[in-house]
């Protein structure tokens, strides 16, 4: 009998300390986001912190990407848990588009809110010449790196002005901070960039460089022939020199996570973010859009059940 006592007593203790290990297993998010120098990385940094702070147990890390094609195929294979992307890509993404980088439908994706948008940035040295995008013929131009979310808009916004990479002089395919440098350097004319306002690449840029904002028509805008696409203005007085209001596309992005993560986790991301806007639109100034009555308006994705808990309770769906 103090055998069998014995026995169960080791029982107890090992199913003990087996949940103890189940409840003790930390919770890892990574944090998927876009080039240091971009919008996305700051932002990213925030949220993190709110996560690591006020999700117990949990682990977060930020990782700098190429952004949002890479972002979202990361997400499918599970190698990411939250991520900032345009909400074209997440379109073309959930349809499997191969040539916007999505060989096969990511079916796994799914949405925690729409942000705040991102506008097309055209910026040319002044020297250059570059006032117009018909000006951009013959010109050498960098467009982001190769299927990120900026480049697909810069084709998208080439296309619809009867323009192509074909017409310009030439075409670099490269991230924000590295096209600012070789517009320093006069080895580039101008570059199209896909973010938020304010962007510290263009900053830099304006700070070192005379410039000039290239205006996006709205009848170009119109042509595109996408809902994800809007007419925008860049206020005057964003950007060191710029004088004017210049008329541009923009595009939401999206916050997106993946059918694997579970629905408590993804609850309290979603109201750990809600609760501390002013904290994120300290880390930038573009989060100052984000707003919890547009958050689950309009997504090309199905909302994840956590996200859409949060909303239920917050009266936002």
């Amino acid at each position: 009998m103090r055998m069998t006592k014995r026995l169960s007593l080791f029982a107890a203790a090992a199913a003990l300390t087996a949940s103890t290990a189940v409840l003790a297993a930390p919770t890892f998010i990574n944090v998927l986001t876009g080039g240091t120098s971009g919008v996305y990385y700051p932002i990213g940094v925030a949220l993190s912190q709110l996560y690591s702070n006020g999700i117990e147990g949990s682990k977060t890390s930020v990782q700098a990407t190429k952004a949002s094609v890479e972002n979202l195929n990361l997400l499918q294979a599970g190698r990411g848990e939250l991520a900032f992307a345009l909400g074209d890509s997440v379109d073309d993404a959930w349809k499997g588009i191969p040539d916007a980088g999505f060989k096969t439908p990511l079916n796994k994706l799914r949405a925690i809110a729409a942000t705040y948008p991102n506008y097309i940035q055209i910026v040319a040295s002044k020297e250059s010449g570059i006032k117009t995008l018909a000006d951009l013929k013959g010109k050498r131009i960098s467009v982001g790196a190769p299927k990120s979310g900026t480049e697909l808009n810069a084709r998208a916004i080439f296309k619809a002005a009867g323009l192509s990479y074909e017409d310009m002089g030439r075409v670099e395919f490269m991230p924000y901070a590295e096209s600012v440098e070789l517009i320093k350097n006069r080895q580039l004319d101008a570059t199209l960039q896909s973010s938020g306002l304010g962007m510290a690449a263009i900053r830099d840029l304006a700070s070192m460089v005379p410039i000039t904002f290239v205006a996006i028509p709205e009848e170009v805008v119109t042509k595109i022939g996408s809902p994800a696409y809007q007419s925008k203005i860049i206020p005057a007085g964003t950007y060191d020199g710029q004088e004017e209001d210049v008329p541009t596309a923009a595009i939401t992005n999206l916050l997106v996570t993946h059918s694997g993560v579970s629905d408590d986790v993804v609850y309290q991301m979603t109201k750990l973010m809600f609760e501390n806007l002013p904290r994120l639109a300290n880390s930038h100034s573009a989060a100052k859009d984000i707003a919890l009555e547009n958050a689950a308006k309009n997504l090309p994705i199905p909302l994840h059940p956590g996200a859409e808990r949060f909303y239920k309770e917050a009266g936002a769906l």
